[in-house]
């Protein structure tokens, strides 16, 4: 198959994932589409928003479109890594003989639903990493793969803290992008009210088998990037570094810590499916801005300055945009 003939089948790929999911989720373009920018690229999302904004139902309709095997996992205080991971049971064969056998837990699944993520404790949370970093998990006194592709799609709520346990800035660095989910407009609250009171429910078909994903997946890797393009990206990322050379003046006020190199990784990849949604080869200075505050702000620590005076890291971000030019020549004009 040619070039064209596969990116055409990726955007008809694309265009048929965001048809059916629009028949269950109101509006929420832009979150959908930096969804399923994630998937493409191989990568997990956290979505963080307050109750009812349809974090969850985003994710298990996504769970619907794909033929892939599926998990919810609620977590709670109480819920402990094997209940997540898997564990050694004694189990009596047939022959009568006891024996124990390795049980597996929801994580071997190919898209984890991970619910409220941080109502679980801290060591709960940790059972996440290597599932999410390595593909694997050591469960039983055994490394086991998980099946690829793997994803982890997290929700989280920023209010009602009390009960909960922030994760930890390495666990939020192996989410690909951080997507803020906000309040409906009046339109779609009212399209919400038409679709979810009058006893209709949409159903949504399958359009994307395992094989074909992984397809698509290997494609996003194939797509080339110009080294002034790749260049730009890691300016953003160095700017973000604050207290060096390379800093924006906004970081070194504002930043504890700067983005880790997974941030360039992401503004690279998350160019490279961005590219090839629109049926292009090749990624663009958009295609790097576009993701830039999915991609950075939860890589990005505030200082004790910025919580005092209600700075986000999008703001930061935002003016990291505006300070650092798009050429190497503009730099050292």
């Amino acid at each position: 198959m040619s070039t064209e003939s596969q990116i055409q089948s990726f955007r008809t790929t694309y265009a048929a994932l965001r048809g059916e999911i629009a028949k269950v989720i109101v509006g929420h373009d832009e979150i959908v589409a930096h969804t399923l920018i994630a998937l493409f690229a191989g990568g997990h999302v956290l979505l963080e928003g307050v109750p009812g904004l349809g974090k969850t139902l985003l994710i298990r309709t996504l769970s619907e479109v794909l033929d892939l095997g599926f998990n919810r996992i609620q977590f709670t205080p109480d819920l402990m890594p094997a209940d997540i991971l898997g564990t050694n049971l004694v189990m009596e064969s047939d022959s009568g003989r006891r024996e124990f056998q390795f049980q597996r837990g929801p994580i071997f699944a190919h898209l984890i639903l991970a619910d409220e993520i941080n109502r679980a404790t801290p060591k709960t949370q940790s059972a996440m990493l290597e599932a999410m970093q390595e593909k694997q998990v050591t469960a039983g006194g055994e490394l086991r793969k998980l099946s690829e592709p793997f994803f982890v799609m997290a929700t989280q709520n920023p209010i009602d803290q009390e009960g909960t346990y922030p994760l930890p800035e390495a666990q939020l660095d192996r989410f690909f992008f951080k997507i803020l989910v906000g309040y409906p407009s009046a339109a779609d609250l009212n399209e919400v009210i038409n679709r979810t009171t009058a006893g209709a429910r949409a159903e949504v078909n399958k359009v994307l088998t395992r094989e074909n994903l992984l397809k698509l997946m290997k494609l996003v890797r194939e797509v080339p990037v110009a080294s002034h393009v790749k260049d730009y990206a890691v300016r953003l990322v160095l700017a973000t570094h604050p207290k060096t050379d390379t800093a924006a003046s906004i970081a070194n006020q504002y930043l504890r810590f700067g983005s880790s190199p997974r941030g360039a990784q992401t503004l690279i990849l998350a160019g490279k499916v961005r590219a090839l949604t629109q049926g292009r080869f090749n990624v663009s200075f958009e295609d790097i801005q576009t993701a830039a505050l999915s991609a950075l702000r939860h890589r990005l620590i505030p200082n004790f300055e910025a919580e005092a005076e209600g700075i986000t890291t999008d703001h930061v971000i935002a003016q990291i945009l505006r300070d650092v030019p798009v050429t190497a020549e503009a730099v050292n004009a």
